[in-house]
């Protein structure tokens, strides 16, 4: 096909023949027949040149995060028997909530049976899904008169989670949520013996041991192992009524995704539950979870059955959620459960719970997860 040049040439081509015509100037013949056949012998250049290649497409890694860079590696291989001529590889990359571009990459002239590579970067600034392709090869004619283009490579689908933080999980006794689970350990009864102790006041005098204590000066009391947190549920409210805005939506994703993560990363039981009946459990939660939460779109459909956990242990039931007001709030508000800690994550308010999380920035996020666990206390 012609160019924006080539149509200029043909147009000029044709004007000059027509004004020598009516003028009967011969030099407008001859100027106007010198375009004529320039359009048409850069036709046929790139006709007969168009260049045979395929392509095989590699994205590192194969799962970006939001706001990371990644790289796309073409492998070409030139099909042709003769040496070909330079050309332009043309990718368009499709993403989410953004706006579309083409990437473009030049090759050098490739010899018969030729294998080369190229790449180009993928910036990646929200979670969804990018299509890549189809990738096309473009050539033109030494005046950039006609151009014509050839499929090499199909279509392909990058997947971006969204942006994680590796949080760290609550340990009994540490911080204000730590305390509550010793209590609640408490609660569930003594685990095994561990040990003795000497007697400091404010002990139990039940828990005094008296036939170690009658062999020495000191009174001993008896010392249990407390059973620590064993699994965690991470619940993200997807219903569009919850939040505020699309960005507090999207303060939720990354809370929600970065609590599967370091829930896992921590060797809990990590279950996660979202509307639409998505309830993820076992050895690839996380990973599955992430891409959940790269193409998950607000839903109004209600949440399952959330107080339906068979673990064993403590455990920790995480809603994040937009307000206090939401039906995710109340739904979680009404599980009776002596093993489950419930916890609220608010993206569009302050936390009014005794143990609750903020999270109108991620900074803030960060900043009171890590104080109701006494992180740096």
């Amino acid at each position: 096909m012609l160019t924006r040049q080539g149509w200029n040439c043909l147009a000029a081509g044709i004007i000059a023949i027509v004004i020598g015509r009516i003028f009967a100037i011969v030099e407008l013949f001859v100027i106007g027949a010198g375009f004529l056949v320039a359009v048409m012998v850069a036709l046929l250049f790139v006709r007969l040149r168009r260049p045979r290649v395929s392509a095989t497409r590699w994205v590192h890694p194969t799962v970006l995060v939001a706001g990371d860079t990644g790289r796309v590696d073409l492998r070409l291989e030139y099909q042709d028997a003769i040496r070909s001529t330079s050309f332009e590889l043309a990718e368009r990359v499709s993403r989410a909530n953004a706006t579309d571009y083409v990437a473009r990459l030049s090759v050098a002239p490739l010899a018969p049976g030729t294998r080369s590579s190229t790449g180009y970067q993928l910036p990646t600034t929200v979670r969804g899904i990018v299509q890549l392709g189809p990738l096309d090869v473009e050539i033109r004619d030494p005046l950039g008169i006609a151009t014509t283009t050839a499929v090499a490579a199909g279509t392909d689908s990058v997947t971006v989670a969204p942006r994680t933080y590796l949080l760290k999980m609550p340990v009994l006794g540490q911080g204000q949520l730590g305390r509550h689970l010793v209590v609640q350990a408490r609660r569930l009864g003594q685990g095994e013996f561990h040990g003795l102790r000497t007697y400091v006041d404010g002990d139990e005098p039940r828990s005094i041991d008296w036939k170690a204590s009658a062999r020495s000066e000191n009174l001993f009391v008896k010392e249990h192992t407390v059973e620590g947190l064993k699994r965690c549920t991470v619940v993200f409210d997807a219903n569009p009524t919850s939040y505020l805005d699309a960005d507090g939506f999207e303060r939720g994703v990354t809370a929600a995704a970065s609590l599967v993560h370091s829930s896992e990363q921590a060797g809990l039981t990590t279950r996660f539950v979202t509307s639409g009946g998505i309830d993820l459990r076992g050895p690839e939660t996380g990973a599955n979870t992430l891409s959940v939460l790269a193409r998950i779109e607000p839903d109004s459909s209600p949440l399952g059955q959330l107080d339906r956990d068979p673990g064993e242990g403590l455990g920790l039931i995480i809603l994040v959620t937009g307000s206090h007001g939401s039906a995710g709030w109340r739904a979680i508000q009404a599980i009776v459960d002596p093993t489950l800690t419930t916890i609220g994550v608010t993206t569009d308010v302050r936390s009014r719970s005794a143990i609750g999380v903020s999270a109108r920035s991620e900074v803030e996020f960060l900043d009171t997860w890590s104080a109701i666990n006494g992180v740096g206390a």
